[in-house]
């Protein structure tokens, strides 16, 4: 096929799911050093051990930079976990995570950032942006400051990062132009913080040419950029060779658009999580397995010099993404210590890794996967699957698995034949299924994908409880319908794209259109419509503890109601993408489900101990901290409030 046709190739789909660089969207080089050739073996030197956070604190988005989101107080407790009540709220952005320090929590607000007391609400001070500018509503970052400069709140403003004195809120002095310093590509995340450094990632376009998704740092007291890493691979750098031709050139997508990122504090390691390429499911103009594409890369903290790599999915054409960095801690196995992590982008399968060397601690097995038919496309003929531990959600589909009347109701399952019969059937061969190709004036013939674009497991990752070595996670059942076909002029092939006719010299394709997942509408009585349901069988969302020194699944349980179904068949699941946090009380904490409600389960056996309707959707991760008055308090943002609850 010639290259002009082979431009015009781009996916459509018959009914949506997010797209992979934003918030849904990877080799480095300080400023001017070279990348290293090959990974190192060894343990690169040891920093100095940062001390742990006061345990009332909750320093940064996840508490600690290992990524735990482990708190180790327990005054709030199985036994009395029930008797929670509200007690303040404050605005806030609606997935901030806030942060505690001394008494004194800061989140970002609809129009700037505030600190107010964490026991009581009140105000400390507040910096507007004004109508004009809006910071990121995912949360900001504290730096304690040094011996020459005091502490500092960070936040970022799309391609500008704005410092603040902690104390009064007032542009940081000495910090880029009036506090504020430019990135270029933006950024929607929360900054990591490392000694003196600011370390972000950043959010592309859906285009395969465009801004690069480079991973950065700047330092926490001028704004000076300090090393940046080419998150493509260019020439000479490790990984270079898996972008065939000139697939490298110009490349976008390949970013952090993680929240956040996770450090190795003892040995100065951070760990990248660098989503897919753009576009998302097609891939005949980058062929190769893309490095460092739905991989996590280990790096020198302080200069961004490359150590290892692990891809968990090769070639991306499934909008699968890095949606979170890995959580770290230390796991006793056959008699060691050993310094793991654990890692899963939205394909919802769990590695568990050596932190130090990149390799596996429990088996992992490259697999045949099936193969396309699209014109011009490259297929990587195998994909890394973990041999011990199952994946977290569906990632298969059969006919004998769509949803009965049984399940739910009689309307939803018939809604649900209907689609089947008018998308002309869903194919699905598997763990990996490509979207089909459909040629003009053929019959509808759909690829149905398990998870869709939306997880699996998203953006709130999981978290760590270190007293019975379980990782825990929030995974849902998304599911994504649609084909490739060649690219008509006019239509909507995804953000930025909006009756856009443009192509290029090489392959042209677009990231997300008006995709949807295998669900259908349901109406109550009345002919009003009251969701979209999922047209797999339930559950659709669950709660999942995987034991650490197994690799195998402790205990899981249906994370969400849907009170619009009968009496007895409401416990089927339905959340997003947000995550838990657990806490020295034996507890784990979490929204984001679409019944509005903040939950606490036992860690133990995931029996849910105590729920409370916020009225709004909890699309953020969970916090919890101890007060001055001595008083501990969990946090979660609601739409665009912080609510704040406590014991009697």
């Amino acid at each position: 096929m010639n290259s002009r046709i082979l431009a015009t190739l781009i996916l459509t789909a018959l009914l949506g799911a997010c797209g992979s660089q934003g918030p849904d969207q990877g080799a480095a080089q300080p400023a001017a050093a070279p990348q290293a050739e090959a990974p190192p073996a060894a343990t690169p030197p040891a920093a100095k051990v940062i001390a742990d956070p006061a345990p009332g604190e909750w320093q940064n988005y996840n508490r600690r930079l290992n990524g735990m989101r482990y708190s180790p107080l327990d005054q709030i407790n199985r036994s009395n976990v029930a008797q929670l009540q509200q007690v303040w709220s404050h605005p806030s952005g609606g997935q901030a995570t806030p942060i505690v320090i001394a008494n004194v929590m800061y989140l970002p607000t609809s129009n700037g950032v505030a600190a107010v007391t964490a026991d009581t609400g009140a105000v400390v001070w507040n910096h507007d942006l004004g109508d004009q500018s809006r910071p990121s509503g995912r949360g900001v970052a504290y730096w304690p400051g040094d011996a020459d400069h005091p502490a500092r709140i960070f936040v970022m403003i799309g391609p500008r990062m704005l410092a603040l004195d902690a104390a009064t809120g007032e542009p940081a002095a000495g910090f880029g132009t009036n506090g504020e310093t430019e990135v270029g590509t933006p950024y929607l995340g929360v900054p990591t913080i490392y000694k003196h450094l600011v370390i972000i990632g950043a959010n592309t376009g859906e285009l395969s040419f465009g801004e690069p998704g480079n991973t950065r740092a700047f330092d926490a007291r001028t704004g000076e950029k300090v090393w940046e890493f080419h998150n493509v691979p260019q020439p000479g750098e490790v990984g270079h060779e898996t972008w065939e031709g000139e697939s490298w050139k110009g490349r976008s997508g390949t970013n952090v658009w993680a929240f956040s990122m996770t450090v190795d504090e003892e040995r100065g390691i951070l760990y990248m999580p660098i989503s897919g390429p753009s576009p998302n499911y097609w891939g005949g103009d980058r062929p190769g397995n893309n490095l460092f594409g739905n991989s996590v890369v280990a790096v020198e903290a302080e200069t961004g010099k490359y150590l290892w790599h692990f891809q968990l999915a090769h070639h991306a054409l499934w909008d699968e993404d890095m949606p979170s960095p890995p959580v770290l801690f230390d796991v006793e196995m056959d008699g060691q210590t050993i310094p793991a992590l654990a890692v899963l982008n939205k394909t919802s399968y769990l590695f568990f890794l050596n932190r130090v060397t990149g390799e596996p601690i429990h088996p992992v097995e490259e697999r045949p996967v099936p193969q396309g038919n699209v014109p011009g496309e490259w297929y990587s003929p195998t994909q890394p699957f973990p041999v011990k531990t199952p994946p977290m959600s569906r990632v298969s589909f059969k006919k004998e698995d769509m949803v009965t009347a049984e399940d739910t109701t009689p309307e939803h399952a018939a809604a649900c034949q209907k689609l089947w019969d008018d998308s002309g059937g869903f194919n699905n061969e598997g763990p990996y299924t490509p979207f089909g190709f459909h040629e003009e004036g053929d019959p509808p013939k759909s690829t149905v994908q398990f998870p869709g674009g939306g997880g699996g497991v998203n953006w709130g990752g999981p978290a760590y409880d270190p007293s019975q070595d379980l990782v825990i996670l929030n995974a849902t059942e998304t599911s994504l319908v649609g084909w490739v076909e060649k690219k008509k002029p006019g239509l909507n092939y995804g953000r930025g794209t909006e009756g856009a006719t443009q192509t290029y010299d090489r392959a042209s394709i677009s990231g997300p259109g008006p995709y949807a997942g295998f669900n259908a509408q349901v109406k109550d009585k009345d002919g009003n419509v009251i969701g979209m349901w999922p047209c797999q069988r339930p559950p659709w969302a669950r709660l999942v503890a995987v034991n650490a020194k197994t690799g195998e699944i402790a205990w899981e349980t249906v994370l969400g109601l849907n009170e619009a179904l009968p009496e007895g068949k409401q416990k089927v699941g339905g959340s997003g993408s947000a995550g838990p946090s657990v806490t020295a009380g034996g507890l784990v904490f979490i929204g984001s489900t679409n019944d509005r409600r903040l939950r606490a389960f036992d860690a133990a056996n995931g029996n849910e101990l105590w729920a409370t309707d916020l009225g709004q959707v909890a699309s953020a991760n969970p916090m919890t901290y101890m007060g001055a008055n001595g008083k501990q308090y969990v946090a979660i943002a609601a739409r665009n409030e912080v609510k704040v609850f406590a014991l009697p």
